[in-house]
């Protein structure tokens, strides 16, 4: 089987590949443990600073690959991860990647596209991009990061504009919102873009930069403990209703679902 994740270190940058183009890079279960493993690496190795995630092909993702991720999401648990690997949503406090993370976006970026950007430091889209965080379109709710990291970035009522109505959104309004920080013309001159700014952090001081990021998630941690810690359990009962298998009916189907709240 193909690897999933493209890895290849660049000098002092670790260049992180979604790599299943041909499914607009779906993401399934073997996708999160390779992009766990490179994590990994990339806090293991000391002479790597920075991370640069992209994709390969038109799409960044076009999400969760949902019938994979179902059993798992029912079971109120994320997948046990091994000791070298990282946790690709950074919601495990001690499983986290320590240095910084740049991505590159192109095309289509939905539901996990922009939970393990948000995940990350710094985004560059291409003008392209496609966003959405469409859960709610498919029974259940975004439970990577989004419902906590969408409030403290976007603000409050930007956030809820897209969490709960799963509407796409194009790169001007995410600029806008703070999703992203550039936007280039092209998924090409977005990557270039990215790469600069991931080689210029890993030309400054490298413990001065870890300690700087360290910090500002010092800031947040707190916060963010409580509201991790409900996102599974709150989903399990979701999972047994009637909503979710008519979400996942009308994703097989590529149909918009007819939901009764039940």
């Amino acid at each position: 089987m193909t690897s999933r994740i493209s890895v290849e270190a660049r000098e002092q940058v670790l260049l992180i590949g979604l790599n299943r183009p041909e499914k607009r890079n779906a993401y399934d279960l073997a996708m999160h443990f390779e992009l766990a493993s490179a994590y990994g690496r990339l806090d293991a190795d000391p002479e790597l600073r920075v991370g640069l995630v992209f994709a390969h092909g038109e799409h960044f993702t076009a999400g969760l690959d949902l019938p994979e991720w179902t059993k798992e999401f029912a079971s109120g648990q994320w997948p046990s991860l091994a000791a070298d690997q990282r946790d690709p949503f950074g919601l495990i406090p001690e499983r986290r990647v320590s240095k910084p993370l740049v991505f590159a976006m192109q095309g289509i970026c939905f539901t996990v596209a922009i939970e393990l950007a948000l995940a990350g430091d710094i985004r560059i889209a291409a003008s392209d991009c496609r966003f959405g965080q469409i859960e709610v379109a498919r029974g259940i709710y975004a439970v990577g990061g989004a419902t906590l990291r969408m409030v403290q970035e976007f603000g409050w009522a930007n956030a809820q504009r897209y969490l709960l109505t799963g509407d796409e959104f194009g790169a001007p309004e995410a600029y806008r919102i703070g999703l992203v920080q550039e936007v280039l013309p092209s998924a090409a001159e977005a990557f270039d873009r990215a790469r600069l700014i991931a080689e210029r952090i890993s030309r400054r001081a490298p413990l001065g930069v870890y300690a700087s990021l360290k910090s500002s998630r010092l800031s947040l941690m707190e916060v963010e403990r409580r509201a991790v810690a409900a996102l599974l359990p709150d989903l399990v009962p979701v999972m047994n209703s009637e909503d979710v298998k008519e979400g996942l009916r009308s994703f097989l189907e590529r149909r918009e679902a007819n939901f009764k709240g039940h």
